[in-house]
């Protein structure tokens, strides 16, 4: 069973949770999304760090997702992360060899998610994007930031079984 990053469920609005998550520890790669950021992450958790050490998988991989210009905040950056298990901390996550894995801190932060099954694919993911970014507004949320894509299974999960969030953080 894959780790998920935990969560604290707030409220739901609509279609939305509001959650409040604990700070977390990522693995990221930024101006090289998809599979070859991807690739990258995964041969860091495979010991492609200082220490060599695997790191297990865990759930939901981040990402941006292009979304146009037409939706009020627009990412200036691409990005692809793996939140790292609840065991480590910064000082003890393994450092990569790899100059283009960065490991951030995400400090405590809440988030309106909107939750999603199926494959993702661009104009599938731009409509929950706006279904999300839309309930936002409504109900006078005040967002800080971009919307992002979370996806929780492996590409060889069927379609119907995948379990996908788009989140974007609200103060």
């Amino acid at each position: 069973m894959v780790e998920k990053a935990s969560y604290k469920l707030v409220k739901k609005i609509d279609d939305i949770e509001i959650r409040s998550y604990p700070e977390m520890i990522l693995a990221t790669v930024e101006e090289n999304v998809d599979d070859n950021a991807f690739g990258i992450l995964f041969n860091y958790i495979n010991g492609e760090n200082e220490s060599q050490k695997k790191i297990n998988m865990t759930a939901p991989v981040i990402s941006s997702e292009k979304i146009p210009m037409t939706a009020p905040v627009i990412s200036k950056k691409n990005f692809m992360a793996f939140v790292m298990p609840l065991s480590y901390d910064k000082s003890t996550v393994p450092r990569p060899k790899n100059k283009k894995v960065k490991i951030e801190v995400k400090k405590q932060r809440k988030l309106a998610v909107l939750r999603f099954s199926g494959r993702t694919n661009y104009d599938k993911t731009n409509k929950k994007f706006n279904q999300l970014l839309d309930i936002v507004k409504n109900n006078n949320l005040k967002i800080k930031g971009s919307p992002f894509l979370m996806r929780y299974n492996s590409p060889f999960t069927p379609g119907i079984f995948r379990r996908n969030e788009v989140a974007i953080e609200i103060i």
